[in-house]
């Protein structure tokens, strides 16, 4: 591996949240995207399913919630094993919230459902097409933004067994995507000290990156927060969790933030740092 790249097996680990209101919040993710509540602890609830979390949600009621046009989250994107998972987890959402649907997208490499739960938070619900479907022209993924009828994908992939036991197969965060000020800025960061590859890029508006060859494990878009400078403390993300293989890959992560003079926090761990816009990303083992 390249000390300038992260390595390929490199994955997204749970999102964390900041939150008004614990209990609605936690329901929804709960009773409509169909997690399990994995730990619940003081002002801190962990849902995810079997043993990968996937949101943590922090009751942070003294905060507010911030502009749409500041820099944060844009979604979170769940990634489900198959499409019959998918059609369980995205009729509950339809049934349980029919307001929260903002729409659905074929993208080529995927299938791609997109919500907002009840404190505004971008979600994404997703199923990947095989890797040997995806095509790549000049080193860029080819993705793009096809109508997908929901009823029509519903009634292909809706099991009786997925209408009436929403919690079927994993579930992960796939890929997590944000607002933030300029893609060339992000472009320097995420590619040019955290280690990504860029997958794909829509000129000054949108930039997709990964590990591994993945279409995107995390996207930065200007699309309503271009000039957003660092983020106030404010509801909505927290934390960006990043999984890397080995210790060895963590070190020698924290060995090129500090080349860099990006100020981290190691707590034996993890490494933490901001974003250029106050973004918290953390980075740990995956076996930790």
């Amino acid at each position: 591996m390249s000390d300038h790249l992260l390595a390929a097996d490199t994955a997204m680990g749970p999102v964390t949240l900041s939150v008004g209101d614990l209990d609605a919040m936690t329901a929804y993710y709960r009773d409509a995207v169909a997690l399990e509540v994995m730990d619940a602890a003081g002002d801190t609830v962990t849902l995810g399913r079997g043993t990968t979390p996937v949101v943590i949600l922090k009751h942070t009621p003294a905060l507010k919630h911030a502009s749409g046009r500041d820099a944060g989250l844009f979604h979170t994107a769940i990634l489900f094993e198959t499409e019959e998972a998918l059609a369980a987890s995205v009729n509950s959402v339809a049934h349980k919230y029919p307001a929260a649907f903002t729409g659905s997208s074929d993208h080529l490499v995927s299938k791609a459902f997109y919500f907002t739960d009840p404190e505004g938070n971008g979600v994404e619900l997703y199923w990947d097409r095989e890797r040997s479907a995806w095509s790549w022209v000049h080193g860029s993924i080819e993705m793009s933004t096809l109508y997908l009828d929901p009823n029509t994908f519903l009634q292909e992939n809706l099991t009786e067994r997925a209408a009436t036991e929403p919690m079927i197969g994993g579930a992960a965060v796939g890929h997590v995507h944000l607002r933030v000020g300029d893609v060339a800025t992000a472009r320097e960061f995420y590619v040019g000290r955290l280690g990504f590859d860029e997958t794909v890029a829509f000129g000054d508006q949108a930039l997709f990156v990964s590990a591994g060859g993945y279409h995107h494990h995390m996207a930065m878009n200007t699309w309503s927060s271009r000039g957003a400078g660092p983020r106030l403390p404010a509801l909505g993300l927290a934390q960006v969790d990043i999984e890397v293989p080995a210790a060895d890959d963590l070190l020698a992560l924290a060995d090129r933030m500090t080349h860099f003079g990006i100020q981290t926090r190691n707590d034996g761990q993890a490494v933490s740092f901001n974003d250029p816009w106050a973004n918290a990303i953390r980075v740990g083992v995956a076996s930790a």
